[in-house]
């Protein structure tokens, strides 16, 4: 079956460019001009969302915010294609739960081959959630097939890459995570992004724990790992 992919720009020669390569590559195409646009068409569940931030309206982090809030959505890979070109920016970015952050301009084949790698790295994501589906400890419970976390009674909303790095520290307990492994292991190597990113992303997965928050060790100088 053909990869769906979604480009969201509010420059048409942009879409148009983009989409026809990516149909010539051998994928379904949807495109949305603004951010509230995107947000319907991704309703429709593509396979990768290409994601531009300055935009009328919702601009894209806002967007991607929205998406990864949204269970039906949050588990779409979303990729930034951008102008934008400050660390803050692409900083921003990866940490509201992009899996990619690309600065314009960008040839069509490498735009192709980035796409083709996120894409696997999803497949492999998805594959890996369903060994096992289910990590209990205690009170928490992480449900790796439909993405859900509950401690005790309540259920927890985790974005894609916070899930990701609670799950796997979660079914490898007692083992230590560098900063640099988590950032292989979650985001892969074909992105760049920095160590930062990790410790803000266990502060928020600490915070929504709350009185389990004490199940994600540091290990000074060293990474992170899930009490056995």
């Amino acid at each position: 079956m053909k990869k769906r992919v979604l480009v969201v720009d509010d420059e048409p020669d942009i879409i148009d460019l983009i989409s026809y390569n990516l149909k010539k590559d051998g994928y379904d195409v949807l495109s949305a001009g603004d951010g509230n646009a995107a947000l319907v068409e991704a309703g429709k569940i593509p396979d990768l969302i290409i994601l531009d931030v300055m935009m009328p309206g919702l601009d894209g982090f806002e967007v991607c915010r929205r998406l990864k809030a949204n269970l039906r959505t949050s588990s779409i890979p979303v990729m930034f294609l951008t102008a934008r070109s400050a660390e803050f920016d692409e900083i921003m970015g990866l940490e509201i739960g992009a899996d990619d952050f690309i600065r314009k301009p960008i040839s069509p084949r490498k735009l192709l081959v980035r796409v083709k790698a996120l894409l696997r790295r999803s497949e492999a994501t998805d594959e890996t959630t369903t060994l096992p589906s289910i990590i209990q400890t205690g009170k928490l419970e992480i449900n790796r097939s439909n993405f859900t976390v509950k401690a005790g009674a309540r259920e927890l909303f985790f974005p894609r890459k916070e899930f990701e790095i609670l799950a796997l520290l979660a079914s490898n307990r007692g083992r230590v995570f560098s900063r640099e492994m988590l950032l292989n292991r979650v985001w892969g190597t074909d992105v760049v992004v920095v160590d930062r990113t990790i410790d803000v992303h266990i502060r928020r997965i600490r915070e929504k724990l709350g009185s389990l928050a004490g199940l994600l060790e540091t290990v000074k100088g060293v990474g992170y790992r899930f009490r056995e």
